[in-house]
C-alpha cells in the first residue's frame, strides 16, 4: 500500500465526467492538493491547471465527423483528426487556496491566467 499520501491529483479522464467536473476541485482544495486536468474549462471552475484541447472544439470536431459519415463517407476513410489547439490554464486564484507556488515562467507560458 502507499507508504505516504498523494501529493498531486492529475485528471485525464472521459468527456462524460464532465458534468461533475465542479466537484472534484472543490473536494481537492479541501484536502490542499493541486489538481491538473485534461480540459481547460476545468481551471476556470477550480483546477489549479489544465492542458489540452477545449471541450467545445472536441465536440465541434466530432460534429464534423458524424456529418462526413451522414454525407455517405466510410469511417475508414475518414482521416484520424487531432485537436488542432492545445490550451494551458493556470488559476492563480485556486493555487493561493491550496498554499501551493506557481512557478513565473509557467504563467508566462499559460494561454490563460485566471487570478
Amino acid at each position: 500500500m502507499m507508504e505516504q499520501p498523494g501529493r498531486a491529483y492529475v485528471s485525464s479522464w472521459h468527456m462524460a465526467s464532465f458534468a461533475v467536473v465542479h466537484k472534484i476541485p472543490t473536494r481537492l482544495e479541501t484536502v490542499r492538493l493541486p489538481a491538473i486536468f485534461q480540459w481547460p474549462e476545468t481551471a476556470e471552475v477550480g483546477a489549479l491547471a489544465a492542458y489540452g484541447p477545449r471541450f467545445t472544439d472536441t465536440w465541434r470536431q466530432r460534429a464534423r465527423i458524424a456529418v462526413k459519415i451522414l454525407r455517405g463517407t466510410k469511417p475508414a476513410d475518414i482521416p484520424v483528426e487531432q485537436p488542432a489547439r492545445f490550451e494551458l490554464v493556470i488559476n492563480l486564484r485556486a493555487a493561493r487556496a491550496i498554499g501551493h507556488e506557481v512557478p513565473p515562467g509557467l504563467v508566462l507560458r499559460a494561454d490563460k491566467v485566471i487570478e
